[in-house]
C-alpha cells in the first residue's frame, strides 16, 4: 500500500475527534494524522457565539444533511446541521455545556460497558475541563476546554429563572454537579465572549507539533482492512484520492452519521445493505447504523411585551448596530451569548427516578427551522421549549450510494411509543404552567403557539405533529457493548476488525440526559487514554 505512515489517522476533527488527536499528539513517539473533510475554523461567525445563526445552513462548514420524511411528524423532514470544519458541530453548536445524568453511565456500565459508569468517566469530564467557577468534586481547572457563566444576560432571562422557582421546581447552580434536577442557568463552552471549541480546546496549541499532520479539505472515503486489521485509510482532497497508513491503529470519529457510513464504506456493516450497493462484504455487522435516537423538542411561544428578546434584535437595523458595538469594544451584550440561558430538568411522571425533560427558556422565538435557515417571529417574542430526554424510537443510517460523497440515509422513527407522546404533552404542560407565573407576566402579551385555546389532548398533538423537530443531538449508531448487535466493545475496538475503533456519540449505547458536546469530549478523552494504554 502507497502512502505516508503513521501510527494513529484520526478520521474527524469533530468533538470527539480533536481529543482524540490531540491528546495522542502529545507523546512525542507517535506519529498522528487527523483528517477533516471540512475547512480550517477561519470562518469569523463561528467564533461570535451569537453567530452560530449563520452557520446553521451554511455549506462552507455545514453537512446540512436532511433526514427521511417522519411519519408521526406529518411526514416532515428533520433538518440536520452538522460540522463540517474543524472543531465538527462543535464548532456550529449552541454551546451548552452538559454532561448527562449520573445514572446514564451507571446503565451503560449494566449493560457489559465496563469502565463507563460515572465514578469512571468523571475523571475525564474533569481533565477536560477548564472551569470558570474553580475546581470541587465535580469540576477540574487547567484542561483544554473552558467553561464559563455567561457574561451577558437580558432581564428577561432571570423572570424565567424566577418564574419556574414560582411554578415549584427547585433551585440547581450546578447541572453538571451533584443533582441534576432543577431550574437554573446554563453553563457554556465560551472564553471570553468567544466559542470554544474542541478545535479551539485541542488543536489550537497542539497544531505546532512536528509529530502531529491536520489535514483538512480530506475526505476520508474508506478505511483499508487487510486480514481483518485496519492499516490504512483512503482519503479524497482537492488533488484527488490519496492514502495513509497506520501501523498501529485507525480511530474513526466521523460522528453519528459519518462513522457508520464510513464503516459501511469499508465492507463493515449489514452484509445484505453492503450488497445492494455493490460493496465487498468484510464483516456482517448488522449492528452499524441501527439504534439511531435522539432528543425531541416542540415549543411554547409568546408574544412579549417589551424590547428585551433575540427577535427585536434581529428584526431591528439600530438595535443590530449597538449590539455589534458592544461586542466590539466590550466582548459583551447579545452577541456574546447564544440567546439561551435559563433551563430546567425536571419529571414529566413524579413516579420517575430522574428527569427525563429539559426545559430550554429561549429568549427568541422562531416562526420556522429548515435547511434554509431559522426564520424569527417577526415581533418581539420568546419561547419554552420541552425536550425529551428518554426517547423510545430508534432509527438507522444507512448509505444512499456507494458514493463516499453523498449524504447518507437517516430515519429516526420519532413518536413511536406511548412514552414519547406523553412525555412531550407533559411537557408543553409545564412550559405552560412556567409562562402563566407572576415572574412572566410583565412580558407576556398572548401565547402564539400552539395558542391559548389548543388545550385538549388531541390539539396538542397536533401542535407537536407540526412543530416538533429533532433536538439535533443525535447519537448511538455503532452502539457500544459486547451483545451480537454492538459495534464496539468497551475499549471502542471495533468487534472483529483488529487496530480499528469509534469515538464519538455514535458508541454511546443510550443518549444521555443533556446536551452530546461535553460527553461527546469526554468520550474522545478516554479513548485517548485507552489507545496510550494499549501502546505501551
Amino acid at each position: 500500500m502507497q502512502g505516508e505512515a503513521y501510527d494513529f489517522i484520526v478520521t474527524g476533527a469533530g468533538s470527539a475527534g480533536c481529543a482524540v488527536a490531540g491528546r495522542l499528539s502529545e507523546d512525542g513517539r507517535f506519529r498522528v494524522l487527523l483528517l477533516e473533510a471540512g475547512p480550517k475554523d477561519s470562518y469569523p461567525w463561528i467564533h461570535i457565539p451569537l453567530g452560530y445563526h449563520k452557520t446553521f445552513n451554511n455549506p462552507r462548514v455545514n453537512w446540512m444533511f436532511d433526514s427521511e420524511p417522519e411519519p408521526e411528524l406529518n411526514n416532515r423532514i428533520m433538518y440536520q446541521p452538522r460540522g463540517k470544519v474543524l472543531g465538527g458541530t462543535s464548532s456550529i453548536n449552541g454551546m451548552v455545556y452538559m454532561r448527562g445524568n449520573a445514572a446514564d453511565y451507571d446503565e451503560w456500565r449494566q449493560r457489559g460497558c465496563e469502565g463507563w459508569d460515572y465514578d469512571s468517566v468523571l475523571p475525564y469530564f474533569k481533565r477536560a475541563e477548564d472551569q470558570e467557577r474553580g475546581p470541587d468534586e465535580f469540576h477540574g481547572v487547567g484542561g483544554p476546554l473552558k467553561v464559563s457563566d455567561h457574561r451577558w444576560q437580558p432581564t428577561l432571562a432571570k423572570a424565567m429563572h424566577e418564574a419556574a422557582l414560582q411554578a415549584g421546581i427547585p433551585d440547581n447552580p450546578d447541572f453538571n454537579g451533584r443533582t441534576q434536577e432543577g431550574v437554573g442557568y446554563y453553563q457554556t463552552t465560551i472564553n471570553r465572549a468567544r466559542r470554544w471549541s474542541s478545535a479551539r480546546a485541542y488543536l489550537r496549541e497542539a497544531k505546532t507539533r512536528k509529530n502531529l499532520t491536520i489535514a483538512t479539505s480530506a475526505h476520508a472515503t474508506r478505511v483499508l482492512i487487510e486480514n481483518g486489521r485496519a492499516v490504512g485509510v483512503e482519503y479524497r482532497t482537492p488533488d484527488g484520492l490519496k492514502t495513509a497508513r497506520a501501523n498501529r491503529e485507525v480511530i474513526v470519529s466521523g460522528g453519528v452519521y459519518g462513522s457508520p457510513q464510513l464503516l459501511m464504506l469499508s465492507g463493515v456493516g449489514p452484509a445484505e445493505h453492503l450488497r445492494k450497493h455493490g460493496i465487498a462484504v468484510i464483516k456482517d455487522m448488522p449492528g452499524v447504523g441501527s439504534n439511531l435516537h435522539d432528543h425531541f423538542n416542540t415549543y411554547v411561544a409568546y408574544k412579549c411585551a417589551q424590547p428585551v428578546t433575540m427577535n427585536d434584535l434581529i428584526n431591528s437595523f439600530p438595535r443590530r448596530i449597538l449590539a455589534g458595538m458592544q461586542y466590539a469594544l466590550g466582548r459583551t451584550g447579545p452577541l456574546a451569548s447564544m440567546g439561551l440561558y435559563v433551563g430546567a430538568l425536571v419529571r414529566s411522571d413524579k413516579r420517575l427516578e430522574r428527569p427525563d425533560l429539559q426545559i430550554n427558556m429561549f429568549a427568541w422565538a422562531i416562526k420556522e427551522r429548515n435547511r434554509h435557515g431559522v426564520v424569527p417571529q417577526p415581533f418581539s417574542a420568546f419561547g419554552l421549549s420541552p425536550v425529551h430526554l428518554r426517547p423510545d424510537g430508534r432509527g438507522t443510517v444507512r448509505l444512499k450510494s456507494a458514493d463516499p460523497l453523498a449524504a447518507p440515509e437517516i430515519r429516526f422513527n420519532f413518536l413511536k411509543s406511548s412514552n414519547d407522546w406523553n412525555a412531550m404533552i407533559q411537557g408543553l404542560r409545564i412550559c405552560r404552567d412556567i409562562g402563566k407565573q407572576a415572574a412572566l407576566k410583565p412580558f407576556v402579551v398572548e401565547e402564539i403557539l400552539p395558542g391559548a385555546g389548543v388545550t385538549d389532548e388531541p390539539g396538542l398533538r397536533a401542535h407537536i405533529r407540526a412543530n416538533g423537530v429533532s433536538n439535533l443531538h443525535p447519537v448511538g449508531t455503532c452502539r457500544m457493548g459486547r451483545a451480537v448487535e454492538d459495534v464496539v466493545d468497551p475499549q471502542l475496538r471495533v468487534h472483529g476488525i483488529a487496530a480499528l475503533r469509534v469515538a464519538d456519540a455514535s458508541i454511546m449505547p443510550s443518549i444521555v440526559a443533556g446536551n452530546t458536546n461535553a460527553p461527546s469530549i469526554m468520550i474522545g478523552e478516554k479513548c485517548a487514554d485507552m489507545v496510550r494504554q494499549a501502546a505501551q
